[in-house]
């Protein structure tokens, strides 16, 4: 079963994790400026529902895929969830997880600043649960939705038997978030992803259903790490050291 690595004080001073810190920042910034600014365009030329919901999923299909690739050096998480689905399957440290996850909050907040300025202060749209849909509703659609995604980037990206799936990890994750916004769009809003909810919250002032998208991913994604660390991927090789000395 895989352990949690803790990792050491000293790793946030290492120039690879420095680095990391700033490729993830320059992605999660640019993934969240695209995401909210389609939400935004769609709303501005008054598109129909479903042709808006179609829009909002293809950027955000496209710019995963481009900036998970362009992110190989921090891995490209963008996303808590992702950050914690691989923390608990052992492939990054704490230490390293809590520096992502303050970047990741950083840059969404900072892509939704710049986006209010420069569209004239326009709002930015939040997540938030459609008519009808109950909190634990909304949880579940959340926990679904980011499991799914979490299940994806484990069997296309950490899976070292990924074979011929090997290289189009990117691509199909950006799919798969593409399908999950069309289908859990008009109930839930298809966050998967705390940080994107994060930064047009903060920035509109509308904190309306704001837990249910960290509960729900984050629970989703730790989900999904866990079983696939555990159940489907059997290492060949040493696994991140587990406590501070090994750092």
């Amino acid at each position: 079963m895989a352990k949690i690595a803790l990792g050491s004080s000293q790793e946030a001073a290492q120039p690879d994790c420095i680095r990391a810190l700033v490729v993830e920042f320059i992605t999660t910034f640019l993934f969240v400026f695209a995401g909210v600014g389609s939400a935004m365009a769609a709303d501005k030329l008054e598109a129909g529902a479903l042709v808006g919901l179609v829009a909002v999923a293809v950027a955000h299909t496209l710019i995963v895929a481009v900036t998970i690739s362009a992110g190989h050096i921090s891995g490209g998480h963008l996303n808590p969830a992702v950050t914690l689905g691989l923390l608990i399957g052992g492939n990054i440290t704490v230490v390293r997880s809590i520096l992502y996850w303050i970047v990741q909050l950083l840059a969404s907040t900072s892509a939704c600043f710049l986006l209010h300025y420069i569209t004239g202060g326009l709002g930015t749209p939040i997540h938030s649960l459609a008519s009808g849909v109950g909190y634990l509703q909304g949880i579940i659609w959340e926990i679904i939705l980011t499991f799914s995604l979490l299940f994806t980037v484990y069997a296309t990206m950490v899976d070292p038997k990924r074979g011929a799936l090997d290289g189009l990890g990117p691509i199909l994750v950006g799919f798969v978030v593409g399908a999950n916004i069309l289908a859990g769009g008009p109930f839930s809003g298809a966050s998967m992803n705390p940080a994107r909810s994060f930064g047009p919250a903060l920035v509109s002032g509308n904190w309306t259903h704001h837990w249910v998208y960290w509960v729900g991913p984050l629970i989703g994604g730790g989900l999904a790490g866990f079983i696939y660390e555990n159940f489907f991927i059997v290492r060949t090789h040493v696994r991140l050291p587990n406590d501070e000395e090994a750092i």
